[in-house]
This record gives structure tokens, sequence and C-alpha cells, in this order.
């Protein structure tokens, strides 16, 4: 994953959509930070108090608002934990992937976003983001085709099944999110998928071992009362 091209692309989304305020800027750029730190795992954890911090986000209400809207428009996955000793899971949503390899000034260079992309009260300046946002215009819609979503599925250990699934269903509604806006990137959708459906699988597992045996399941009403 190329950081670099990761922030040009970002930089790209957020110059055109104007849903965005400097909170959802400066949380993204947050949470960005994180993400470098756990070297650019696929998933990794936040402590709500830190991220806020971070981005000088005061009000939880905020805080919530924005990573849930971030989370919505697909700049992110937000998994919010319900266990106050664990915090919340987020896996980022990567645009221009790439193989190269992410290199060692990246710290140093997203800190230097950071500052950058918030002032002191907390407000991202529209000059800063304008800077390091691609000079070129948004890639044209990537092709769909089901074979490749077959075979992401498939690297992702999941079925054909499931990946022709998900082909129909955005098919069906000519490739739009649920806030109205055109899939760029069909991979960053198929991501949020995946994880939605190993989320379920893993709350039925849960369900499933909270039930109890059928040999202990008995359907005769017995009356104690009568003498043995």
């Amino acid at each position: 994953m190329n950081y670099i091209r990761q922030l040009n692309e970002v930089f790209s989304l957020f110059d055109k959509d104007d849903r965005l305020n400097p909170s959802h800027i400066s949380l993204y750029m947050a949470l960005f930070q994180e993400w470098n730190s756990s070297r650019f795992s696929r998933g990794f954890w936040i402590n709500r108090r830190e991220m806020m911090n971070a981005a000088k986000i005061g009000a939880k209400s905020t805080y919530h608002r924005c990573i849930w809207d971030l989370h919505n428009w697909n700049y992110l996955v937000y998994i919010p934990s319900n266990n106050p000793y664990k915090g919340s899971k987020i896996n980022m949503s990567v645009f221009g992937t790439t193989a190269e390899p992410v290199e060692e000034q990246c710290r140093s260079t997203v800190g230097q976003l950071m500052n950058r992309s918030s002032s002191n009260n907390g407000q991202v300046q529209g000059h800063n983001i304008n800077s390091y946002k691609e000079k070129n215009n948004l890639k044209e819609k990537e092709p769909m085709h089901p074979e490749e979503m077959i075979l992401f599925f498939k690297n992702r250990k999941r079925s054909k099944n499931e990946a022709l699934t998900f082909y129909n269903h955005y098919e069906a509604i000519g490739w739009k999110m649920s806030s109205g806006m055109t899939i760029i990137n069909w991979k960053n959708a198929a991501e949020k998928w995946i994880l939605k459906l190993e989320n379920s699988q893993a709350s039925q597992e849960r369900t499933g071992l909270a039930r109890p045996s059928e040999n202990l399941r008995t359907t005769k009403i017995k009356n104690y009362g009568e003498p043995l």
C-alpha cells in the first residue's frame, strides 16, 4: 500500500465531497496516523479519547457523528465496541492500491500532514487540504466484471456464490452507495461486504453456543404435586 497515493486519492475525494466538514477531515487524518502506527494493517483498534484529542474534537456527539459519516460514506469501516476495556475497530478503505512498499519516512510525513490538517481550534484550513490534493481529476469508474469479484472474494477465502450475490446486488442498484453516490472503487465496497458477512457469521456462532442442547429440552409438562 503506497501511502502517498492513498493520501492523494483521499484528498481528491475530499475536494469532490461537499458533505464533509473540517471535523470529518481532521478525524480522518487522526485515524490515518493511527493506521500508519499499525503498519497499515487491515484492521486496528482505537481509543475514542485519543482520537478526539488527535483530531481536536471536543464533543463526543461530534466525534460519533463524524466517524459514522466516514463509515457510511465508505471512507472506512467502523466497528464499535460494547466492551469498555476494548477499543473500537477500524478498517480503512484503500484507494489507489499498489504493491509498492511503505517507506520508513511515512511516520514523519503523516505527522506533518496532521499538523497542517487542523488549526488550534480544531478547524481544518481549506488551503492545507488543497496543497496536498491530487492535481488530476478522479479516475474513471472501474469496469465491473463478476470474474474479478469472484477472484477477489476467493483471495479473501469467501465463496463464489457470495461474490455473485455482491455483484448482483450492486448491479441491480446501478453501483450506488446508500448515500446515492456512484461507487468508484468496488473493492472498498467488497471489503465492507465481506466484513459484514464475517461479523454476521460470528454472531450466529455465538448465538448457537448460547442455545441449550437439544438433548436437554423436554416438552412434557410434569406435575410435581402428584405423589411418587
